[in-house]
């Protein structure tokens, strides 16, 4: 393997990783390599990708690599993340927030353990829309992520609390996921649109 396609794997690997992250150590394994040539070759991606302007940059957190997006492109992903409408959900991310919603704090590993499938993507969504956060680190090896709700997912479903949440047999029959999902998302809609229709003057 030539140092391109060396650098063309670390990105690839650490897209994989998501916002866990993976150490020099973890790359150096993976790729057979000494752990210091493997920080030169992160050294040099970085530089790659600076000069030719690219939408990710790799930096490292508390010991770890992870593959970022640039500070000056914020202002466009608010713009995305400004709703947070149903709509906007792929089904993958409705699942994993349902997962999160009742089997909170919870790692990525045992999201994927539940729908069966990676779950990367979903998260990194429903994060980037103020869903869920990370609320802890699991103590496992490697410090998984917990995941959590945020303020905004009960805002937006019209919660007072995480006990308002409907009751689901989600959990009961994992292989009907998909359709327990959409019931449940019925229920969180009726909640809302219940909140929204109280006129104001009713307040008073």
């Amino acid at each position: 393997m030539d140092f391109g396609q060396m650098k063309s794997v670390i990105e690839g690997l650490l897209f994989v990783a998501g916002d866990e992250g993976l150490d020099a150590k973890q790359l150096s394994e993976v790729l057979e390599q000494d752990a210091n040539f493997i920080r030169e070759m992160i050294l040099d991606l970085q530089s790659d990708m600076k000069r030719q302007g690219r939408g990710l940059q790799i930096v490292e957190l508390a010991g770890t690599y992870q593959l970022a997006t640039l500070p000056e492109h914020a202002p466009y992903f608010e713009r995305l993340a400004y709703s947070p409408s149903r709509s906007s959900l792929s089904q993958a991310a409705l699942e994993t927030l349902a997962i999160v919603a009742y089997r909170q704090p919870i790692t990525r590993i045992d999201i994927e353990e539940i729908r069966g499938v990676k779950s990367d993507r979903a998260l990194q969504t429903l994060v980037a829309k103020d869903l869920i956060q990370e609320v802890d680190r699991a103590d496992a090896p490697g410090r998984p992520i917990l995941y959590g709700t945020t303020k905004s997912f009960l805002d937006y479903f019209g919660l007072a609390s995480l006990a308002d949440l409907p009751e689901t047999t989600m959990f009961e029959n994992e292989d009907n996921l998909e359709e327990e999902t959409r019931l449940l998302f019925e229920k969180l809609d009726g909640k809302q649109m219940t909140i929204d229709e109280i006129d104001p003057a009713d307040q008073i």
